[in-house]
């Protein structure tokens, strides 16, 4: 177990708190192709009732994307992308007062979303995929999420190969924060994702959440998104709908190791686990 380090990250009419207790960021995938709610919540009204219940479960953030960016899969147009998100924000921010995240790595998309009510934006490209999108983001002072991926969903998973992850993980986080202070995104403005699961095989992605106290040297808030990976199949055995008892292992971990902020599918499961977490690793003697 290691020291967390606590921050406030506070923007327009939101502030979170990071460090004291473990926050919890639910994934809601508008998409017919996500490797574990694909088609769920497609239909408009299905992921608004589907958010609504995320929040009332104890959501800190709602995470909202439109592309699928499974191992393999193939991009969409940023014109499919909005059609799929900004109604299912537009009426989630009428009925919940938790933040929106936006995820997305195209800053047409990461607009139109923003203009809708969202007000975080987790771009899984760290700013690289689009010119414009570290420039709107600091436009609109918000949040972002900057997350380490080796090369593109659809190629990531074809032979992953490190010399030292670590410290190339940790390479690529300075170098991205270097280019989102220059897009004129405050440094306080950032978190930081490993990339659990994004161009790793199940050695890297184990590697990573043991030993995620590497990245606190940044002093960034730190984002683990495990939940339902192919890693904690290959591990168990079980499909994705059965793997939150991998995940909340997972959880257990890396909030030891310094996780401020957690992505998961199954929000109540997360809030019990994390609950329980905390306490322990709050009672531990000094």
């Amino acid at each position: 177990m290691i020291q967390r380090k606590k921050f406030e990250l506070t923007w327009k009419n939101h502030s979170l708190g990071l460090g004291e207790k473990t926050r919890i960021m639910g994934i809601l995938n508008v998409t017919p192709d996500s490797f574990s709610d694909g088609g769920f919540f497609y239909q408009g009204d299905q992921a608004v009732a589907q958010g609504e219940l995320m929040a009332a479960q104890g959501a800190d953030i709602l995470d909202i994307g439109g592309e699928s960016t499974r191992p393999f899969s193939e991009a969409v147009s940023s014109a499919e992308e909005i059609s799929r998100v900004i109604p299912v924000i537009a009426e989630l921010v009428k009925r919940i007062s938790i933040p929106i995240s936006i995820d997305t790595r195209k800053a047409e998309v990461a607009k139109a979303a923003l203009e809708a009510g969202a007000s975080i934006v987790n771009d899984i490209s760290a700013l690289s995929f689009d010119p414009e999108m570290g420039r709107l983001i600091a436009a609109h002072q918000v949040p972002v999420i900057l997350m380490h991926m080796q090369g593109t969903p659809r190629d990531m998973q074809h032979r992953p190969h490190y010399q030292n992850l670590l410290e190339e993980v940790h390479l690529f986080f300075q170098e991205r924060l270097e280019a989102a202070g220059r897009a004129g995104i405050p440094r306080e403005m950032v978190l930081l994702d490993p990339g659990i699961g994004f161009g790793k095989n199940t050695a890297h992605n184990l590697t990573l959440i043991r030993r995620l106290d590497f990245f606190q040297k940044l002093n960034r808030p730190l984002v683990l998104g495990t939940s339902r990976k192919s890693f904690i199949g290959k591990i168990t055995g079980q499909e994705p709908p059965d793997r939150d008892w991998g995940t909340a292992a997972t959880l257990t971990v890396g909030v030891g190791q310094g996780a401020h902020l957690v992505r998961v599918h199954n929000v109540a499961a997360a809030r019990d686990c994390l609950a329980v977490t905390d306490a322990l690793y709050q009672s531990a003697a000094p």
